[in-house]
């Protein structure tokens, strides 16, 4: 399986702008900016996005953990922090907050579910992966 976005940019860094789209419309040509990324502004930014992806699939990775010990969480929350290193332009680690109601559970077993899904979720993993590219000039 291959998931995918596109992202097209025009101008400088500064002034310029650009929309990020995916095939699902999720994110339908959404604004992304230098004053979104890097101020506040109307839109999104890669770090908001890399939060969200993280939250949501950490958040699934803990209920997964739990079904397959046959216990249903009734409610699981997750907020992701991302830490961006603006002098060195690299993000340096994230915070995932969970909290939950799951029945008949101890708090030590919360934990232990949390830290495994924070170690075997895909974006966990993806953010210690390799990365290629390409490049095309075109015109």
């Amino acid at each position: 399986m291959k998931r995918q976005a596109t992202a097209e940019w025009h101008g400088d860094l500064k002034a310029g702008s650009g929309t990020l789209t995916t095939p699902s419309q999720v994110l339908d040509q959404t604004q992304y900016s230098f004053k979104t990324r890097f101020e506040s502004g109307t839109g999104t930014n890669p770090e908001e996005s890399i939060a969200a992806s993280h939250a949501g699939c950490f958040t699934m990775a803990v209920s997964a953990i739990f079904t397959r010990q046959g216990i249903a969480p009734t409610r699981l929350y997750t907020q992701a922090t991302v830490e961006v290193d603006m002098a060195n332009l690299q993000i340096t680690g994230v915070h995932l907050a969970v909290e939950g109601t799951v029945p008949g559970i101890t708090q030590a077993q919360f934990a232990a579910v949390a830290s495994e899904a924070e170690q075997n979720c895909i974006i966990s993993k993806a953010l210690r992966v390799p990365i290629t590219s390409e490049a095309k000039l075109i015109g």
